[in-house]
């Protein structure tokens, strides 16, 4: 369920205006302004249940370029964090996660782990609330005072190898190195702590000191990546937290690798459903985002069979009837009535922090909004799937923190759309260079 714009406080909203002016993506509030993602709700909401019941889900976003595939990802983020996941957003590359090395990929889940709470990473903080809520239920369990600590840390350790007992079967060093971070905090040691949670966080160069202090020793491998993402899901679950988003962004950037490079890639995708299919991550909700080519073309899924089956989706009916259910979800992409329903929407958000919102309410009227998008949907080509992020930019930036400043501003009268090719991405500047001079037809209407 959405949240009121009413409902909204002045601090968020100008969070979300201020990273809109910016150009970029907001990282939270993106109910608040998402057009066209209403018939995905109750599918995904489905999902996130299933997945904090223990269970686990998987789905596969599809989408051109600027078609909206992060802030789709980074709005079901938000749905998630409402029902107490943490999320991790992981941006796939070549260089610096490429996705055949799990243990990078690891990685960088760590260290982009958030929770509702806790900003990038909060691995410390989850497993602080963990080792807490061990000792509360041995505790709670009776027959152990709560000073005597030598009979509580015992406990505690044995509970822990209970918890993660499918890890340690293949990974002791999991547990190990948790066991051996509780002692560094026990014993006030802040420099043992600091390592085994970088170690636990698939870092490297950690001290050799620390690791051998602990009994664990070598640093995190293709191999035992799963483990550990086994054991995190083990620790999130018991510290409140019931799963975990988990979202392998631009995915498609496989279809530029070396060959063997992409196979590696391709298979350890397969490998990651297979798991997931298994039932061996618990708490888990993975979600993939890519391009039509990289789905349905040869330098992409359809190189490896077995994956291509495990993704394949029929979209060749109209679009309005995909299932919102389906491994592959199409985002439905804009065209101008939907870039116009965005502004509005943008435009009353800002509105509710603004200083003079009858003001903008009267200037920057629905008429005005279609015809924006249109003009800035003309700088592009004429191609609107690519235009939000540059309307919404225009839309704050040029229009209506002008109309708010200033009393005399009226944008029909006193701005023309100016699009510099330093301010467009890649895929903008591309559309841009065969748009040519586009008329700016914004007469006034009464």
């Amino acid at each position: 369920m959405s949240t009121p714009a009413s409902d909204v406080s002045v601090a968020r909203r100008r969070d979300v205006i201020d990273a809109l002016r910016r150009g970029t993506v907001p990282q939270s509030g993106l109910g608040l302004f998402a057009v066209g993602l209403e018939r995905f709700e109750a599918s995904l909401d489905s999902d996130l249940a299933t997945v904090a019941r223990g269970g686990a889900a998987f789905h596969a976003l599809r989408g051109e370029y600027g078609s909206g595939k992060t802030f789709f990802a980074r709005w079901l983020a938000e749905r998630a964090k409402r029902r107490g996941l943490a999320v991790s957003e992981v941006q796939i590359s070549e260089a610096e996660t490429p996705l055949h090395r799990l243990e990078t990929v690891y990685r960088r889940l760590v260290e982009r782990l958030t929770t509702a709470t806790h900003q990038p990473s909060a691995l410390r903080a989850v497993v602080d609330s963990w080792f807490y809520a061990l000792e509360e239920e041995v505790l709670d369990g009776g027959g152990i005072a709560p000073d005597d600590e030598a009979a509580l840390s015992q406990a505690v350790d044995e509970l822990l190898e209970r918890r993660l007992t499918d890890v340690a079967r293949t990974t002791p060093g999991f547990s190990a190195a948790l066991r051996g971070y509780r002692r560094a905090v026990s014993a006030g040691d802040g420099a043992q702590a600091e390592a085994l949670i970088a170690w636990l966080g698939g870092q490297r160069s950690v001290a050799a000191s620390a690791k051998r202090a602990a009994g664990v020793r070598g640093d995190l491998d293709h191999f035992a990546a799963l483990a550990f993402l086994q054991g995190l899901l083990a620790v999130l679950r018991d510290c409140g937290h019931p799963g975990l988003l988990l979202v392998l962004d631009e995915v498609e950037t496989l279809q530029r690798v070396r060959g063997d490079v992409r196979e590696k890639s391709l298979n350890a995708l397969r490998q990651l459903l297979d798991e997931i299919d298994a039932g061996r991550f618990p708490g888990l909700f993975l979600v993939i985002t890519g391009t039509p080519a990289f789905y349905d073309g040869q330098q992409g899924v359809q190189r490896l069979a077995p994956l291509a089956q495990r993704l394949a989706t029929d979209f060749t009916t109209d679009p309005r009837f995909d299932s919102p259910r389906a491994v592959q979800l199409r985002l439905p992409g804009f065209d101008l009535a939907s870039l116009g329903e965005l502004g509005r929407k943008a435009r009353d958000l800002y509105a509710g922090a603004a200083h003079h919102p009858d003001r903008l309410a009267h200037r920057v009227d629905d008429a005005y909004l279609d015809e924006l998008a249109r003009a800035v949907t003309g700088s592009l080509g004429g191609k609107v799937g690519i235009a939000p992020r540059l309307y919404l930019r225009k839309l704050v930036a040029d229009v209506l923190d002008r109309v708010d400043e200033f009393a005399d501003f009226d944008p029909r009268a006193h701005y023309a759309l100016t699009v510099n090719t330093a301010e467009l991405t890649d895929i903008e500047r591309s559309a841009a260079m065969g748009a040519g001079d586009i008329p700016l037809d914004l007469d006034r209407h009464e």
